[in-house]
């Protein structure tokens, strides 16, 4: 990049912030102590944006409304989209293409599970077993999604983000959250977690996003999540997948006999699946989908198509039809596909902090690493590779992801061992994120 243009980005992000810490003095971003969820279903957030929001990459991002600059033959943005919020970015640049009420913070419902999976993931070999105790169980909301863990059964961790990521599965969430020393602790990483990649409208009160007084998050912060998500193989793999093999009751477990049953579980995710209204989106690959009572509907998805990548999160539409955030986030990918070269960024996706955005290629990356969360010191997961993910085998076996296109996103990271794991000098992106394999 130019010395001119980055001297531009620096300045930009400089003011950004600056701006950025007086706004969170404002009343706009105090968390609402006086609404509790938990006691009233029903509430919801206000239906007017903030006058004034987080500036955080770009000044265009903190307005209301939409925020596009259409460049010559650049289509117009879909008239009857609803969310409240929404995004559409490149995953690989972090352009943010166009915008609407980008930092408004609202309840997140279950796409805060990319934060989850994104702190947590690192932590556990997919390999290793949990027997889960009564205790696991503990706290998980009413009405919560399950994929149907029992206690006093043994599940792989495998298994485990499988019920995360098709079935939404708070009742998983909840079992690795024990693992990792408690809802309480995981919240804790989590925040620290959303800090570092300075998703900074984001406030964790529940690991799964279940509704809770307080639980923010924003389209910006959410694509954050997802577009760090990413560059975790595991992590693609398992927002990818269609339908896998789920294990129930242990045969005869009472009288020692072998043998474990299975059930089907499929990805709820619309644009992945199709559905009786929605079609499988052409070059889908994920992310994660949500819905609440305070939070309606919410999605986050990452699709190519022609070498591009983008990035698009829906929050919370209007129009309350059958499927309609996929709908919408369908409407969107569609227009970033048609305008990508042909309009000028409003803003961008930031860098997590620490990060060198100016370092060159060079050798030595690593896929399995996360920024701020210490992986690849050995505790993270057992299969990361520095290859992109091949192509998916055909949807109907066990564990694939039957969407025809993998994305093969390598982290941007340079890691350096010496009496633990430092993160230094790190990329981000690497120029070839998000490259696939035929």
């Amino acid at each position: 990049m130019p010395a001119l243009k980055m001297t531009i980005r620096r300045s930009s992000l400089i003011t950004s912030a600056a701006l950025l810490l007086v706004s969170l003095a404002s009343p706009a971003f105090a968390d609402d102590t006086d609404a509790n969820p938990e006691e009233s279903p029903s509430a919801s957030p206000s239906a007017t944006p903030p006058s004034a929001m987080s500036p955080l990459g770009g000044e265009r991002l903190g307005k209301p409304g939409n925020q596009v600059n259409l460049g010559a033959g650049a289509p117009v943005l879909p008239a009857d989209v609803t969310a409240r919020s929404w995004i559409v970015a490149d995953a690989e640049s972090g352009d943010v293409l166009a915008a609407h009420n980008a930092h408004w913070r609202l309840p997140p419902a279950s796409t805060l599970k990319m934060l989850f999976a994104d702190t947590v993931l690192p932590k556990f070999p997919s390999t290793t077993s949990h027997k889960v105790a009564p205790a696991d169980l503990a706290g998980i909301g009413a009405g919560s999604s399950v994929v149907g863990i029992k206690e006093n059964q043994t599940y792989t961790v495998h298994d485990l983000w499988l019920g995360v990521f098709l079935r939404s599965g708070n009742d998983a969430v909840h079992v690795l959250s024990a693992m990792n020393g408690g809802v309480r602790e995981t919240v804790k990483d989590m925040q620290a977690h959303a800090d570092d990649l300075q998703a900074l409208d984001t406030h964790v009160v529940s690991p799964d996003g279940y509704d809770a007084r307080g639980q923010v998050s924003s389209a910006y912060d959410l694509t954050l999540f997802a577009r760090s998500g990413l560059q975790k193989k595991d992590f693609r793999e398992y927002c990818s997948t269609v339908r896998a093999k789920f294990p129930g009751t242990a045969a005869g477990a009472a009288k020692g006999k072998a043998g474990r049953a299975t059930s089907e579980i499929q990805n709820t995710n619309r644009l992945l699946t199709g559905d009786t209204d929605v079609t499988a989106y052409q070059g889908i690959a994920g992310v994660k989908n949500g819905n609440t009572t305070n939070a309606g509907a919410t999605f986050t998805g990452v699709a190519e198509r022609g070498g591009k990548v983008l990035l698009v999160t829906v929050m919370n539409p209007e129009k309350k039809e059958h499927n309609e955030v996929y709908k919408e986030a369908a409407q969107l990918l569609d227009w970033g596909f048609q305008a990508a070269d042909k309009v000028q960024p409003v803003g961008e996706l930031v860098a997590p902090k620490g990060v060198d955005t100016t370092a060159q290629p060079g050798a030595n990356a690593s896929d399995g690493a996360s920024p701020g969360t210490g992986s690849g010191s050995g505790t993270g997961t057992a299969h990361s590779s520095t290859k992109p993910v091949a192509a998916s085998a055909p949807a109907g076996r066990g564990g694939t992801s039957g969407i025809g296109v993998a994305l093969g996103l390598a982290a941007g990271f340079l890691v350096l061992l010496a009496a633990g794991v430092f993160l230094v000098n790190r990329r981000w992106p690497l120029p070839d994120l998000m490259r696939r394999r035929r």
